[in-house]
């Protein structure tokens, strides 16, 4: 791709969430391909920040075997949190927000000081987390029925729409989040079950990942930015009304409500 389809590809995706969902960009842009896909990402983002938004933190996907083998893909992806993503728990979440949003629940890592790839080691990244929360992430896609190959939800900030965090912090050295297992709830019935090893075998892990990743690309993770490593099940669909509750062995829950 062109610099010119590359923004032609980013004026169609910012342009969805008036218009509604386009068509895979890997069946409309002949030869797309992964430093494509993430241009067409930084472009949107870039358009975002000049008009006034800021970066809070990243998210990483695809960090199951599961998705990473029904995308056909051999590692994770990543997008980026913006400040009007937060939401508070409890609080009603418009659904007319969104286009096609789906929930999953993550541990959330908050740093106390940057992280700069590449050769970010375990302990490194270990020793930057300030707390741990409870999370749930708000995923969307801007491709038509959810469609997607790995190059069409990255350049869709990795379907990346909005985060729920929980209120008690809990230092990283108090739980295993390996072994951590979560259940979620969605209007009182068990939509989904899992365990912090389902992700990447841990989220320190997918940290790490993150962290080298994007500092190849010349970006540091800040202090106080929100981390999503990925998450421990698989994501469900949420409408108005829905009420979904994501409870952590050792870090409680959180809960997100829509309208």
């Amino acid at each position: 791709m062109d610099d010119n389809t590359r923004a032609h590809a980013a004026e169609r995706l910012l342009a969805a969430y008036d218009g509604g969902p386009i068509p895979p960009l890997t069946a409309t842009y002949e030869g797309m391909a992964l430093d494509d896909a993430y241009a067409v990402q930084q472009l949107q983002i870039s358009a975002l920040l000049e008009r006034g938004r800021t970066i809070k933190g990243h998210k990483v996907g695809l960090t199951s075997a599961a998705m990473q083998k029904l995308l056909g893909v051999s590692e994770p992806d990543y997008g980026h949190l913006l400040d009007d993503f937060f939401y508070l728990e409890h609080t009603p979440i418009p659904s007319s927000r969104f286009l096609q949003a789906r929930i999953e629940p993550e541990v959330a890592f908050v740093l106390k000081k940057p992280l700069q790839g590449p050769g970010v080691t375990v302990s490194e990244a270990i020793s930057a987390v300030d707390y741990v929360l409870p999370a749930l992430e708000i995923v969307d896609s801007r491709i038509e029925n959810w469609k997607i190959g790995l190059f069409d939800t990255i350049a869709d900030n990795a379907s990346s729409a909005a985060v729920v965090l929980g209120s008690t912090p809990t230092p990283l050295a108090d739980v295993d989040l390996r072994l951590m297992g979560a259940v979620m709830h969605k209007n009182g019935q068990v939509a989904g079950t899992g365990a912090g090893g389902a992700v990447l075998g841990s989220p320190i892990n997918s940290l790490v990942w993150l962290a080298n990743t994007v500092g190849a690309r010349g970006v540091v993770l800040d202090a106080g930015h929100v981390i999503l490593p990925g998450a421990v099940c698989a994501m469900v669909p949420v409408a108005a009304g829905d009420t979904v509750t994501a409870t952590f062995a050792g870090l409680g829950s959180v809960t997100a409500r829509f309208s």
